[in-house]
């Protein structure tokens, strides 16, 4: 299993105009910015776009294009090169902002777009599982979050008292 063939096959799909922009998050694109964690799946954002004559948006477009390559599905996933992916849209207005302030980053020669550290953080905090709450203080731990821009996502996205209640569970000294 290749993370690198997983990227080609995404550029080739967004140059072939099956996607448009896209940026992975979720563990994997923690991975760029801290110490990989077992993960089971790429998670792949993007926006879809309804068909042709359509107003419904369907993500059939991608899949069928990936199966004609090789790609077979597997539950919610695809899977492309030994990877389960999954394409998901950006749900919230923080992913939403993640994905168009996604930044450009490079594995074996291939760009690929990931979010940023912050952006991730901050949607680990406002999804809260165990998972995320140790990834958000691994993100803290690691010194990689610009503060003054984590701290201006959080204001924007209403998570500053989401923001407290982690730092006085998390972070305070006390016992």
């Amino acid at each position: 299993m290749d993370i690198r063939e997983v990227i080609a096959t995404i550029n080739q799909m967004q140059a072939d105009g099956v996607i448009e922009r896209y940026a992975i998050g979720g563990a994997v694109g923690a991975t760029f910015y801290l110490e990989p964690v077992a993960t089971l799946d790429v998670d792949i954002f993007t926006t879809f776009q309804p068909e042709q004559g359509s107003l419904i948006v369907s993500p059939t477009p991608i899949f069928d294009y990936l199966k004609a390559r090789g790609g077979t599905m597997e539950g919610e996933y695809i899977v492309v090169a030994g990877w389960p992916v999954q394409f998901l849209p950006p749900a919230t207005p923080l992913v939403e902002e993640a994905l168009r302030e996604s930044v450009r980053r490079d594995v074996g020669g291939a760009s690929v777009d990931v979010f940023t550290a912050e952006h991730l953080a901050a949607i680990a905090l406002q999804v809260g599982r165990a998972k995320d709450k140790a990834r958000l203080l691994q993100f803290i731990e690691d010194g990689v979050l610009d503060a003054t821009r984590f701290q201006s996502i959080l204001a924007r996205h209403g998570l500053v008292e989401a923001w407290q209640r982690f730092e006085r569970q998390f972070l305070q000294d006390e016992p």
